[in-house]
């Protein structure tokens, strides 16, 4: 049994959203660790996380929602990283980036409300974005996600993988089946591409909140 667990959060947010899986984990005696990504480029966050990592004590499972399944892709090669598990995220492959991934959307497919880049930042339109990222959540919550909303730079969306972590690590995947910014089969397809061991659970984009029971789950299946 693996006992730590490091979270990574997506865009557009920040690490305080793990809470209510920091609690169930650690009421369950893991030591969690949440990193608090800067978001400016793909290489700034693998050096974050990879920081983090590098003070544990022993063996983890790398958690990442959204972007941050990118960023596990790639800093999971940690050689103290023992397992990965993708909460509703990209799981690129060599090459691959949150843009190359999004870039050919399939038809019908929810398209994420992202506004123009301003000064190389992007932000969801405040007025779409429960729809889009939290339509589970509760009205006043998902408001205030929308206008605490954390800028995210163009760089990290532009970050390519160079060796993905999944092609020699376990892997765990939870898909949101009712997510509308990474459309569920789109995780699916990522999921078995690498080959991992998919859960489902109804959710928005948001359901590391709305449903941190079953991410909870999902992780000590992978720290088993």
């Amino acid at each position: 049994m693996i006992r730590n667990v490091v979270l990574v959060h997506g865009g557009f947010v920040d690490g305080s959203g793990w809470q209510a899986v920091y609690d169930l984990l650690v009421a369950d005696g893991f030591r969690v660790s949440v990193v608090q990504n800067p978001t400016l480029s793909l290489a700034g966050d693998v050096a974050t996380t990879r920081q983090v990592v590098d003070g544990l004590d022993g063996p983890c499972v790398l958690v990442g929602h959204s972007y941050g399944g990118v960023v596990i892709s790639e800093a999971g090669t940690h050689p103290n990283v023992a397992a990965l598990a993708y909460i509703a995220a990209f799981a690129p492959d060599k090459g691959e980036s949150v843009n190359t991934l999004i870039a050919d959307p399939q038809p019908g497919a929810p398209v994420p409300p992202i506004l123009p880049p301003v000064n190389g930042f992007l932000f969801l339109d405040r007025d779409k974005f429960a729809a889009s990222f939290a339509g589970d959540l509760p009205a006043d919550q998902a408001a205030f996600m929308a206008d605490s909303q954390v800028p995210w730079g163009v760089d990290a969306l532009g970050g390519a993988v160079t060796e993905p972590a999944w092609r020699g690590k376990p892997s765990w995947y939870l898909v949101a089946t009712d997510d509308r910014m990474i459309p569920p089969p789109a995780q699916h397809a990522m999921a078995q591409r690498a080959g991992a061991t998919v859960a489902e659970t109804p959710g928005s984009h948001s359901v590391y909140l709305s449903q941190p029971a079953a991410v909870a789950d999902l992780i000590r299946q992978a720290a088993a």
